[in-house]
């Protein structure tokens, strides 16, 4: 299978799993997945040096929570937003954000190679998606050219953990034995949640991802594990 050929096979599984996506999440995070989008949103703004007429795109955008977060955070914050763009290749995942994010343009591209001008975005999001991209250096370069000088580039992933020790025997039992049982019984497709585990296996660990963003010309602003290391932050700035 090439590149193309594989990088299709995962935008028609989100195609198959878009009308249960929200759900099967919230079950399988137990909600904590809220605290790791806050804790995106608020740091970046802290970091960002702006806090006026802002643009912020969401690549891998799937059912539009981030956007959601995005614009609660702003508010709370007092930041303005002028501009909400959510990019997604899976035009299923689209089609349930656009009946949540009515203040939203979307466009249906992969994130390596999407129709935005050079320079556009304050903030460039990408939450548990950044693994599903095939052509991953290219997509960063992507994230490079889209933003804005100053702009902050901000991952939320699951990035390859250490399996050793109670800790990390813990975390891989749920992710490899617990996690695709509840998310094939919630969303009726099996096959996708098997997936989730595998993709994490073959990703990266955190310092390799902030390598591959220093390549393309981020400076890194700051990283934070989240539970147990299931979960990393990391935001860089161009």
């Amino acid at each position: 299978m090439n590149k193309d050929q594989k990088q299709e096979k995962i935008v028609s599984m989100f195609d198959e799993i878009a009308s249960t996506y929200d759900m099967t999440n919230r079950v399988l995070s137990m909600g904590i997945d809220k605290s790791w989008r806050k804790k995106g949103c608020d740091k970046t703004l802290e970091l960002l040096e702006r806090d006026k007429d802002l643009t912020v795109l969401d690549v891998a955008c799937g059912t539009g929570d981030m956007l959601q977060w995005w614009k609660d955070r702003g508010e709370a914050a007092g930041v303005t937003f002028k501009r909400f763009i959510g990019v997604d290749p899976s035009e299923g995942m689209l089609e349930v954000a656009k009946e949540k994010v009515d203040y939203a343009e979307f466009i249906v591209a992969k994130a390596q190679d999407m129709p935005v001008e050079e320079n556009t975005a304050d903030i460039l999001s990408i939450s548990y998606g950044i693994r599903n991209v095939v052509d991953r250096q290219e997509a960063i370069n992507e994230f490079y050219r889209v933003l804005k000088p100053g702009g902050m580039v901000v991952i939320l992933e699951f990035t390859k953990r250490d399996k050793s020790g109670l800790k990390g025997k813990i975390v891989d039992f749920y992710m490899h034995k617990i996690l695709p049982t509840i998310g094939g019984l919630v969303s009726r497709n099996y096959e996708a949640y098997r997936y989730l585990p595998d993709s994490i296996e073959g990703f990266l660990t955190t310092e390799m991802l902030q390598q591959e963003l220093e390549s393309a010309g981020f400076t890194m602003q700051y990283t934070q594990a989240f539970s147990m290391g299931i979960s990393t932050l990391l935001i860089a700035k161009k």
